[in-house]
């Protein structure tokens, strides 16, 4: 009898928030998405390229709720990248003026390939649902919440240097880096949906790319697909 009552001691910790503890949580998050600018007028948006991607890579700690172990909270650490490619358009972030510069280049020299990247520091936060947390890859998952973010770098990058005509001139690689005109701190609402270890995201911006007053409102938006496990 005293085996008995044991065995089902444990069993019910098991399944309470204290075994879950223990299993797979999703503590690591790897993403690939295509970026959008919201908010940018249609002389920068028709210069944009078609597949804007960047990566991303977070490790979660994941807390499952004592009440219900269907529900818990993550949060953690990680890295967001993001790149803009554009056409004909350059952008002179290392410039001294007020404004940030986005300059149409398609009747000058310019670049062959031209982009905007930046790198930000980010703290996620996730109200979680797992339908089957005993088996969580073998689950529908979803999640809602914030990130946080502090910008590490801002960088434009050209490549292969064309005159008006198209010709190419140079294969040279130009690569300026500055964050003058960025905003240092992002805040981010996310959401995820999914099953197993694969599940779409997205991620709206509710601050701005660029500071007050010297650019478009231009607020980030990424979706696209999160591999998570462990």
């Amino acid at each position: 009898m005293c085996f008995a009552v044991t065995a089902m001691a444990q069993n019910d910790d098991n399944i309470s928030g204290k075994g879950m503890m223990n299993k797979s949580g999703d503590h690591f998050m790897i993403q690939i998405a295509h970026n959008i600018w919201s908010g940018v007028p249609d002389s920068i948006k028709d210069n944009l390229g078609g597949f804007n991607r960047s990566a991303n890579a977070y490790f979660m700690l994941n807390k499952p709720f004592k009440t219900n172990e269907k529900f818990a909270i993550a949060f953690g650490l990680g890295v967001s990248t993001a790149n803009m490619y554009m056409d004909n358009m350059t952008v002179g972030i290392d410039s001294s003026s007020a404004l940030l510069s986005f300059k149409d280049a398609s009747n000058a020299q310019r670049y062959k390939k031209y982009k905007v990247a930046t790198t930000l520091l980010e703290v996620p936060l996730e109200l979680r649902f797992t339908a089957k947390p005993l088996t969580p890859n073998k689950s529908l998952k979803g999640a809602l919440g914030v990130k946080v973010g502090q910008l590490i770098s801002a960088s434009t990058k050209g490549k292969t240097l064309i005159d008006a005509a198209g010709v190419e001139r140079n294969n040279a690689i130009y690569k300026v880096k500055a964050k003058n005109y960025f905003q240092s701190t992002r805040i981010s609402a996310t959401a995820r949906f999914g099953y197993g270890l694969f599940s779409i995201f997205g991620t709206y911006s509710l601050t701005p790319l660029l500071k007050d007053g010297v650019g478009p409102d231009i607020k980030p938006i990424q979706i696209g697909l999160t591999i998570s496990g462990l």
